[in-house]
């Protein structure tokens, strides 16, 4: 087949690579930095697996800036940011309509796959926004940063979504396009979910809220240990150790971040605007309550400077969108502490007006508080012999 891949972040370059390995692949993104790397075989997010791939795999991939490229492909896979707004209490969709404004006039009958989180309901209201797109669907990704293409490899379950009044021809194309999924990955038995599309969209938020509600209980359990002198990882352990509760989402943090979980959780609690709920916006003020208490604790130190060790969520990463450590950043901004940085994927001198440190060395010297989201070795190491200078509630030294 002849597919297209718009945007080139975790899920779409993902699926890009995914794809190229049986198929044509047209990778169409905005940025020609990212476009110039793809064309090189070299991946612009850290991700071992795409950056593998790309480098000793025969992909049948290329990367344009050109969206008239969606000219001819059987599938136009929309993969574009959709970032929350707070003062619309909603997703902005943007980047989605702007692709299919172009497939309007370029390929209206191409099979189109959005594979961007949306509100419940989205995919109706396109129905009736774009009525010459007949063939729209929606796809859930559930993929972590970092490891998107070894998730895609190794898929949970593949679900795609139909609308409500779905002709046999669209229906066809569904499964069609469960099966590219399927074909490029390394599970033979993967479950497939052909669904509702309003029902699809449910499926991915409720699935990201009950991991954010999982991040919040483990994350409460700690701050009740730290406040009442309690060794979390023991009770962390005993707990975890029932095969009714498992080791998953267990270890503390800062809050949950990245690009998925807070603007999922509060897309959700939109949704819920009529519904009678008290745990989904339960979860979603969890986390302020934790960078809350995160900051206090800090603060209970008198410290002179506090040095921020890493923007990134997790190990192994080089994004920090939404990271939990920029609410903790913010509290103790108000509280007048002078702070720095140590971040090494950061080309900027500053970030959030807070200095950055190039030589950690030089960073462990002059800060007298070291807070970490997630311990390393390189910390470690460099903190041997002032260990109580490093602030964490890291347990397990894993995400």
């Amino acid at each position: 087949m002849n597919i297209a891949v718009a945007g080139t972040g975790y899920v779409g370059l993902s699926l890009a690579v995914l794809l190229a390995q049986h198929h044509k692949v047209t990778a169409v993104d905005i940025v020609p930095a990212r476009v110039e790397l793809l064309n090189q075989r070299k991946s612009p997010i850290v991700d071992r697996e795409i950056e593998s791939y790309l480098a000793n795999r025969d992909l049948n991939l290329v990367a344009t800036t050109d969206p008239a490229k969606y000219a001819g492909a059987d599938c136009v896979i929309i993969a574009t940011p959709t970032n929350y707004i707070p003062e619309n209490n909603s997703f902005d969709t943007t980047s989605i309509e702007s692709v299919l404004d172009v497939l309007t006039q370029v390929n209206p009958t191409a099979t189109i796959v959005i594979k961007s989180t949306v509100p419940v309901g989205y995919l109706e209201s396109l129905k009736k926004r774009y009525p010459g797109l007949p063939n729209l669907l929606f796809s859930p990704e559930f993929l972590r940063e970092g490891k998107a293409l070894y998730d895609n490899l190794h898929p949970s379950r593949i679900i795609v979504g139909t609308p409500r009044d779905c002709d046999a021809d669209l229906a066809r194309r569904a499964e069609i396009f469960a099966g590219l999924l399927k074909e490029g990955s390394l599970e033979e038995n993967v479950p497939i979910l052909i669904v509702n599309a309003t029902e699809a969209e449910s499926i991915k938020l409720f699935a990201n809220t009950y991991l954010a509600a999982r991040v919040a209980f483990f994350n409460e359990l700690d701050t009740y240990a730290e406040t009442h002198n309690l060794n979390a990882s023991q009770i962390v352990q005993g707990i975890c150790l029932d095969p009714r509760i498992g080791g998953h989402y267990n270890n503390p943090s800062f809050g949950y971040g990245g690009y998925c979980l807070p603007k999922d959780t509060k897309q959700l609690l939109a949704n819920f605007a009529d519904t009678p709920n008290d745990l989904i916006a339960a979860i979603v003020a969890a986390n302020d309550t934790r960078k809350d208490h995160i900051a206090r604790q800090i603060l209970a130190r008198n410290p002179r400077k506090v040095g921020i060790y890493r923007l990134t969520m997790k190990t192994n990463s080089d994004n920090f969108r939404q990271s939990a450590i920029q609410g903790v950043i913010e509290r103790l901004q108000k509280a007048g502490v002078e702070l720095c940085v140590f971040e090494p994927t950061l080309q900027e001198e500053s970030f959030a007006s807070c200095p950055v440190v190039r030589n950690l060395d030089d960073f462990t010297r002059e800060c007298d508080v070291i807070v970490a989201n997630r311990l390393d070795n390189a910390l470690k190491d460099a903190t041997k012999d002032c260990p109580d200078k490093v602030y964490t509630r890291d347990l397990f030294g894993r995400d």
